[in-house]
């Protein structure tokens, strides 16, 4: 199925296609970052740590399908679930959407490339990422600012 021109402009995101759903997505991969939850403020905090499935090179997952069987901490974006994405950066494009905003200029449905993600500097290739090695303290690859 081919997708309507724009859709994202004319549909909220219960009304999109599991195909449109999808094209929804940047590719940025900050979803895949580890984040720690503050215990006393209930704070998440990003760290630079990525999964063994999260390819530091395209910012994409190598087993995008098997994600939540092989990383069961891997939370699956879904429509039902899209008003508790405030966890994820300002700049994903489900939360943008969800609160009504048009998608940045940077993103591949607008702008037709993948590649405009990176060269806007939003995403996974634009911070230098660990792949998770079991043994890390995350607390050392806290990141400021997303």
């Amino acid at each position: 199925m081919a997708l309507k021109e724009k859709f994202w402009e004319t549909k909220t995101l219960d009304e999109m296609s599991n195909e449109e759903w999808e094209a929804v997505c940047d590719g940025c991969g900050l979803c895949c970052l580890t984040k720690l939850q503050d215990e006393e403020t209930d704070e998440i905090v990003y760290t630079r740590v990525v999964c063994p499935y999260s390819d530091p090179k395209t910012a994409q997952c190598t087993d995008y399908a098997n994600r939540s069987t092989n990383v069961p901490t891997c939370v699956q974006l879904t429509r039902e679930r899209v008003a508790e994405f405030d966890w994820l950066p300002d700049t994903c494009a489900y939360r943008i959407l969800y609160r009504g905003q048009p998608l940045p200029e940077w993103h591949p449905l607008v702008s037709g490339k993948r590649e405009t993600v990176a060269e806007a500097g939003v995403g996974l290739l634009a911070i230098p990422v660990v792949v998770d090695s079991g043994d890390l303290d995350y607390e050392d690859y806290l990141i400021d600012h997303l």
